[in-house]
């Protein structure tokens, strides 16, 4: 299904910034998805080799553990790009403009001030767990197979930190959406004809 927003370009550095952001972003989210699919396919050879052997996969919840962080943090950032975050819009979706723009540049100012608040804090997290004098450099592990979990506490501020660079990149553009009357490099909704036209093509696509 297509996303009911759109994202504008054009040639300034504002726009080029985005571009170039947006493939880093890209590449976490197919991580995100790879994370899913390897799920999969351990799920597959855990409740195969039990049915079949009488031996699930060791640490099958130990490895669930390390990828939970790529599947729920790594594409936000891409989400947030895309404008299809679950958001609650009654009020701001009446408005158009600057007067948009201003209402969106404060909602956006919060949620940095969030995110950043989120990088340190599981930074600070990542701090206690990780050890260069430890075995494996961790001072925790996974309870089955003893896995390190230090490299998933660091996803998350990398992914925290990347979607901090998003936001300043959208609180640029409302600014220059505030001063100039329009703007790029951030999702903008588009009607209900628009969004019909956007489903019908990407089911055009897809066959």
């Amino acid at each position: 299904m297509a996303t009911a927003t759109l994202v504008q370009s054009d040639d300034s550095t504002l726009s080029k910034l985005d571009m170039a952001f947006l493939r880093l972003e890209t590449f976490l989210a197919l991580l995100s998805g790879l994370a899913v699919f390897s799920l999969m396919v351990l799920a597959v050879f855990s409740v195969s080799g039990r049915n079949l052997m009488n031996a699930p996969l060791p640490g099958y919840v130990d490895w669930i553990e390390q990828a939970m962080p790529l599947i729920a943090f790594m594409g936000i950032s891409y989400v947030m790009r895309e404008g299809a975050h679950i958001r609650m819009d009654i009020v701001v979706g009446q408005l158009r403009g600057r007067a948009l723009y201003v209402a969106e540049l404060i909602t956006t100012l919060a949620v940095l001030l969030l995110m950043v608040l989120l990088v340190w804090g599981t930074w600070a997290h990542f701090a206690r767990s990780f050890d260069f004098g430890a075995p494996l450099w961790s001072r925790d592990s996974s309870m089955d197979i003893a896995l390190p979990i230090w490299p998933a506490k660091l996803l998350a501020p990398i992914a925290f930190f990347v979607m901090c660079l998003r936001l300043c990149l959208q609180s640029w553009a409302y600014l220059r959406g505030i001063v100039t009357g329009h703007t790029v490099a951030i999702p903008t909704i588009a009607d209900a004809a628009k969004q019909a036209q956007m489903e019908a093509e990407q089911l055009d696509e897809d066959k």
